[in-house]
């Protein structure tokens, strides 16, 4: 019996599902924390994805439904945003460094994106319980996918690798070998 060994374009199809399935679990737990901070604040729901929409691709939504396609809108990007996840892992970086990373990526797009389409004001004009509450919730999103991404890519030929390599630098061992 043959058994399968991966390829490129198959590990990369695996980091993109694997991506995908952990932006959506992702983007469920931005959206509850989202919900939460919502009804302690009293603030309304953001209508920055329906502006994007307009501005990019001239997207308007039907008459009452301005709310339904921001949460359509939303949950496609949040989701399409765990690609960059998969994506991550790739290069070999895991746990909390990979997260790390992916935090920086999404909450710096945000930053620069939704001022650029005037969804929302440059963070230099924010408040900075504004901005506190923004981190939090892009650490939400990111925390989530990285605990979803690397729990799917548990076992991987890439865990496998990253493991041994792990092993080989483990400093703590080494010095303990070196004082025998």
């Amino acid at each position: 019996m043959k058994i399968h060994q991966n390829n490129a374009l198959g590990e990369l199809g695996g980091a993109i599902g694997k991506g995908l399935l952990a932006g959506l679990a992702a983007t469920a737990a931005i959206t509850i924390s989202q919900m939460i901070e919502m009804k302690i604040t009293k603030r309304k729901p953001s209508d920055a994805p329906v502006k994007v929409a307009e501005e990019t691709v001239g997207a308007e939504p039907v008459a009452g439904k301005k709310e339904k396609m921001s949460q359509e809108l939303h949950w496609a990007y949040g989701t399409s945003w765990g690609i960059a996840r998969g994506i991550i892992s790739l290069t070999g970086l895991k746990g909390w460094p990979a997260t790390a990373a992916h935090f920086a990526a999404i909450w710096g797009t945000s930053m620069i994106m939704l001022p650029a389409f005037n969804a929302e004001p440059p963070v230099t004009e924010e408040e900075p319980k504004a901005i506190a509450i923004d981190a939090l919730h892009h650490a939400v999103y990111a925390i989530t996918a990285g605990l979803a991404y690397d729990a799917l890519d548990a076992g991987s030929r890439n865990e496998r690798r990253f493991n041994k390599i792990e092993k080989l630098l483990d400093l703590k061992k080494l010095i303990k070998k070196i004082k025998k």
